[in-house]
């Protein structure tokens, strides 16, 4: 699998990158570690975790994997901090709970050391300095290797990005951004797309095929066994089940027939192209479509389809976003 850096930093990941959030409930042990031996055997590098997946399952699953499946050189673990499931507070970036959440999530990991570590969500109710400089305690006590964001706004990635370059003392930038990204959720483009290109991040695109809308799986009707019929999930699929969801899925299909190839292939390979994009980040529940998201690696979108797909499913941004005068 071709290898890219993750935005301006010598790091390099693989192009597709393994999700965990259905390990340790949707995904048991046998079927995860059927997906990281496939992934790896593929030449994928880039796993892709958070403290909170199963309330910690997901990582202790990955760190029981790696303990005789794959050399943990041969990976690149990115975790993540922040999200909290009080009844009151969703998110704490404090310094206190980070730091303590990342010697946590080592733990369960069982290892020194995570190649890259990102705040879950912004937290408006903790001073931002405070919430990078831990960041930046973890880079240099050499718990993480590099740091980044997740679900960050334009304005919140921007200020988070120019504090870390400015600070004084602060030796560590911005890694990426994960964020969602897909044919079907754009909205990244407005303004987070073009800071994390002006601030040299590369951006890790979350539900790349659209929270599984993308594959065709829903044209016709909810498969029995799949999120949107799972109880905990429906509500996750639902909003990509509309209207306008479905002419982009009908365009996705139309390309993939005229292609050869699965909706899935597409859908895949036009955000894994995208400008600033270094590598989605596959949330399979089993080894079988993983492999199909894997077997996207040889193709390569014609450039009129991709401007096909970027016309059906172009979001409505006026202004701001573009030049006022002429509008």
């Amino acid at each position: 699998m071709e290898q890219r850096h993750l935005g301006r930093t010598g790091l390099r990941v693989s192009r597709l990158g393994l999700g965990t959030l259905n390990w340790a409930r949707d995904t048991g042990e046998q079927e995860a570690a059927d997906q990281l031996k496939t992934f790896w055997e593929a030449g994928g590098t880039l796993v892709d975790t958070a403290d909170i997946y199963a309330d910690g399952g997901a990582e202790y699953l990955l760190g029981r994997l790696m303990e005789g499946l794959v050399p943990r050189e041969d990976l690149v673990i990115a975790t993540k901090a922040g999200s909290v499931l009080e009844a009151d507070r969703r998110v704490d970036c404090s310094r206190r709970h980070l730091l303590a959440a990342l010697d946590a999530s080592l733990g369960r990991l069982g290892t020194e050391y995570v190649d890259l570590w990102q705040l879950h969500a912004f937290d408006a109710h903790t001073p931002l300095e405070e919430t990078l400089h831990a960041l930046d305690l973890a880079v240099t006590s050499g718990r993480a290797r590099y740091v980044g964001l997740s679900n960050f706004s334009g304005w919140q990635l921007a200020k988070a990005a120019t504090w870390q370059l400015a600070a004084p003392g602060v030796r560590n930038r911005l890694a990426s951004a994960q964020m969602e990204y897909s044919l079907l959720q754009r909205g990244i483009e407005r303004e987070v797309l073009p800071a994390a290109l002006d601030l040299g991040m590369g951006v890790l695109p979350s539900s790349p095929l659209g929270r599984g809308v993308l594959t065709g799986k829903y044209r016709h009707a909810t498969p029995a066994d799949s999120r949107g019929a799972s109880e905990h999930l429906a509500a996750f699929v639902a909003p990509y089940l509309d209207e306008t969801a479905g002419r982009v899925v009908e365009a996705v299909t139309t390309a993939a027939d005229g292609l050869a190839v699965t909706p899935l292939q597409v859908a895949l390979s036009w955000v894994r192209d995208r400008p600033g994009v270094t590598a989605p980040v596959l949330g399979a529940r089993t080894a079988q479509q993983l492999r199909a998201a894997l077997s996207v690696e040889a193709l390569t979108l014609p450039d009129e389809i991709r401007r096909a797909l970027d016309d059906v499913s172009a979001p409505v941004h006026h202004y701001p976003d573009h030049d006022w005068s002429t509008l």
